[in-house]
């Protein structure tokens, strides 16, 4: 039924499809750690509130602000990115906004109605302090929360509907009709595991990437009471996420190897479908099979099905039109699970030294690997979406429309690409400027204060 309903849509003469696709890649390699950021840095931030309001230690106040003020520049540069997305999807992918908008379009009005909600509180918040009694402020700051979620939440929605796409019929002449966007949007089999995947990983980039920062000065020797509880809060929520995503990437290849077969196919380079089918650690997949890679017996039977002897589906279940490049999801998947594995053992020794012993490691190579811990976060996440995204290929819309047939027919862009790739060095360049003048300015000093302490020497509690 899907092939017959893709003869609906008429592709356009595009020479630069690559090049549209490349650019899209582009903005979500910039824009996605930043939603990370606004899922779970705004909650790190309320929590030392929470424990300034609970104790009366201003530490946790003095913190808190600082952190305020890294939350602002992530979110206008967040704002500028995310303006960006919105515009790609309707120049870059027209057919696919004017053929399927009223099915995901609820999504989309929903995110921007939390992104107004989530600036109008964040600047309530910035400039309630010292301001409004302490309690109003911290309860200024909830919305903040809640809308990063909602936002984020909109979008994974969409994104889950795309690869499991439904609640809506397509006539003959390519039009949606019979729209339900509720079941379209909250009702699929991936909406649920992408989300709580997402969010698990909002809080182990933000998390590793923070706490890096303070790792490095710890390696520098800068290790006194606020330095120390600025790297416990952050490392602690991914410490916390790391192990549980392990779980969650279960329940979505389960969901893959279900509703999408031939993603996990390229994922494991399977060529045939095969019973009891073997799983295979590194190596390339050439002429129909992974070489140089390490054989286990049965593995991706069991992983994908939990029954070592079920049948799962090759390649060649499909023409090779409706395969995805193998080699770059293969690859994209590794890396992802590669870099996972070395986080939740890092995250290992972080929960059972701080459990068993009540303090922070003592280990210069722990602190080290923190430091490595926060790009290597990020490159896990942007991994994960390649798997995601590029796997579903040569579909927009999985088994309904192609992304061949959804994109524009313009000449321009190599044009909009150099554009964009000049505007997002720009704003690179502008973030990190912003972020050293903050990282700058002096905190509180003097023996015995609160905030700081005197600086202890490295490697003590």
């Amino acid at each position: 039924m899907r092939p017959a309903l893709c003869s609906a849509f008429a592709p356009p003469e595009q020479p630069y499809l690559l090049a549209a696709r490349q650019m899209q890649a582009l903005s979500f390699m910039v824009h996605i750690p930043l939603v990370c950021f606004g899922i779970a840095f705004p909650v790190m931030v309320l929590f030392l509130e929470w424990r300034y309001l609970r104790t009366g230690d201003q530490l946790f106040r003095v913190l808190a602000r600082r952190w305020t003020k890294v939350m602002v520049t992530l979110f206008a540069a967040g704002v500028v990115t995310g303006t960006i997305l919105s515009f790609e999807m309707g120049l870059l992918w027209p057919n696919f906004t004017a053929t399927f908008g009223p099915v995901f379009g609820l999504g989309f009005a929903i995110e921007g109605f939390s992104f107004f909600l989530e600036a109008i509180f964040i600047g309530i918040y910035v400039y309630g302090w010292d301001r409004l009694p302490a309690r109003v402020h911290f309860l200024s700051g909830v919305p903040i929360a809640v809308a990063g979620v909602v936002g984020a939440l909109m979008v994974i929605a969409v994104n889950g509907w795309m690869n499991h796409p439904q609640g809506f019929q397509l006539g003959a002449d390519g039009q949606v009709v019979d729209i339900d966007p509720v079941r379209a949007l909250f009702a699929n089999t991936y909406f649920w595991h992408e989300l709580v995947h997402m969010y698990l990983a909002a809080f182990m980039v933000t998390g590793f990437l923070v706490a890096g920062v303070y790792a490095v000065g710890r390696l520098r020797g800068r290790w006194g009471r606020y330095e120390r509880t600025a790297l416990a809060v952050p490392l602690t929520a991914a410490s916390v996420a790391a192990p549980l995503q392990v779980l969650v990437g279960d329940w979505a290849a389960r969901d893959v190897a279900t509703e999408e077969p031939i993603k996990l196919a390229a994922m494991e380079g399977l060529a045939q479908t095969t019973a009891g089918a073997p799983e295979h650690l590194l190596g390339f997949y050439i002429d129909g099979q992974v070489r140089y890679g390490i054989e286990i017996p049965r593995l991706l039977s069991l992983l994908a099905f939990h029954n070592p002897n079920a049948v799962v589906r090759g390649l060649d279940s499909v023409p090779v039109t409706d395969q995805p490049p193998v080699n770059v999801v293969r690859f994209a998947f590794q890396t992802m699970a590669g870099i996972g594995t070395l986080l939740v053992l890092l995250a290992a020794v972080f929960l059972v030294v701080r459990w068993r012993r009540g303090r922070l490691p003592n280990s210069r190579r722990f602190y080290q690997a923190v430091v490595v811990a926060g790009p290597l976060a990020y490159v896990a996440l942007i991994a994960g979406w390649v798997t995601t995204e590029v796997g579903r290929q040569p579909w927009v819309v999985y088994g309904v429309m192609r992304t061949e047939n959804a994109v524009t027919g313009a000449t321009g862009i190599p044009v909009g690409y150099g554009v964009l790739a000049g505007t997002y060095a720009l704003l690179a360049v502008a973030v990190f400027w912003t972020l050293r003048r903050l990282a700058k300015v002096p905190m509180p000093t003097g023996a015995g204060n609160p905030l700081t302490g005197s600086p202890t020497a490295v490697g003590s509690r």
